[in-house]
């Protein structure tokens, strides 16, 4: 009799999980929500919040609300890696994040394994070149952008001589041998290459190395606590020549880290708040007045990363890992029909992404956008 009733109890249990599960979505946002990457991962974090409670409020996807957990991965890729598979096991059926590279390259295989879809902010170029099915940029990779920043260097400020900062990470990395793949292509000489570990706090070394180089301009590929410390030493030491970088030299946090030192800095950007778009002011609007403060192309990928599960999941007409996958390769989803994207962005077969970028300098502490680019 016991036995029996027991079964009974456990058979009523279980009916009320399936019936709680069903009605809801269950996706994992695993993040650097303290550690080095923090100041990206929180950011990240609080677009993807943003995002999902609006998704919600308009009656969540399919019907179903979403029900999100936030890891911590305290920027160390073995703990992105055990989160990524704990998440899994308390049943995400989609991913966000990580936003480092280093963390990405390995708790994907995690994701990859298990068949989760996962879209990340990571920019390494290997990490769409690993033949990975599941994983999906909310950003392109830095191998997109760099053409780009050499054509610049090249024909708008007409340097020969370039002097790379970069990070010795595997973000860093990818991002330097693509960036000196590019230059070199386009005839420039690479004067001065100068890697900093990660949390670097000196830069008097590396800017005093670029300056004695000879160099006509110096490429910076940093994270965002790094390049504020090598803009502020580079005032300090005077060196006067252009500093170039990717999203991250213009972004907010580097604005307000390094004050004034940050006028002057130029990027190429694929994201940026300051582009004159009604989607993106919007977003920006509805951001800072939640939080406080102003959201850089971090948030935005968080954001754009939510709704793009959101998106792809009413695509496929029900929750299915495999299919949300699948229908993300080769998919092209224009802002006005989709307006979570913020901007029309499509996917390639390896989960790139393409759209329109920036050429942004800071002036008088803030980001402005002195011309947009073609998608490529």
């Amino acid at each position: 009799m016991k036995r029996r009733v027991f079964a009974g109890v456990s058979l009523s249990v279980m009916m009320m999980a399936m019936s709680a599960h069903a009605e809801t979505v269950k996706i994992a946002n695993i993040a650097e929500l303290s550690g080095p990457g923090a100041a990206a991962g929180s950011v990240w974090s609080d677009g993807v919040d943003l995002a999902i409670d609006e998704i919600n409020a308009q009656g969540g996807i399919l019907g179903m609300q979403v029900d999100m957990s936030k890891y911590d991965t305290q920027t160390d890729p073995q703990v992105s890696r055990a989160l990524v598979q704990k998440a899994i096991d308390e049943g995400a059926f989609a991913l966000l994040g990580t936003v480092y590279s280093s963390s990405t390259v390995v708790n994907m295989l995690v994701a990859q394994q298990n068949g989760i879809p996962q879209f990340t902010a990571s920019e390494a170029p290997s990490i769409t070149q690993k033949g990975n099915p599941y994983i999906f940029r909310t950003n392109w990779g830095a191998q997109k952008g760099m053409p780009k920043i050499a054509t610049y260097l090249k024909d708008q400020l007409g340097v020969s001589k370039v002097a790379v900062a970069w990070a010795n990470t595997e973000f860093g990395k990818g991002g330097h041998d693509s960036f000196v793949e590019n230059v070199k292509a386009a005839g420039l000489d690479v004067v001065a290459d100068v890697p900093s570990e990660q949390g670097q706090a000196d830069f008097s070394a590396d800017v005093l190395k670029i300056k004695n180089s000879g160099a006509e301009a110096v490429f910076i590929y940093l994270t965002q606590e790094e390049a504020a410390r090598f803009l502020m030493e580079a005032v300090k030491q005077g060196l006067d020549i252009p500093r170039i970088g990717d999203s991250v030299l213009t972004s907010e946090k580097v604005i307000d880290l390094a004050g004034p030192a940050a006028n002057g800095a130029k990027s190429h950007a694929a994201l940026t708040i300051a582009a004159d778009d009604p989607l993106v002011q919007e977003f920006a609007a509805k951001f800072s007045k939640r939080f406080g403060y102003s959201p850089d192309y971090n948030g935005m990928k968080g954001y754009i990363g939510a709704y793009t599960i959101k998106y792809g999941t009413e695509m496929v007409g029900e929750v299915n890992s495999q299919k949300l996958a699948d229908v993300v390769h080769g998919l092209c989803l224009d802002a006005n029909t989709y307006p979570g994207v913020l901007i029309d962005m499509c996917w390639d077969d390896v989960g790139e992404v393409s759209r329109q970028s920036y050429m942004v300098e800071v002036k008088d502490g803030r980001e402005t956008v002195s011309e947009v680019l073609p998608a490529n």
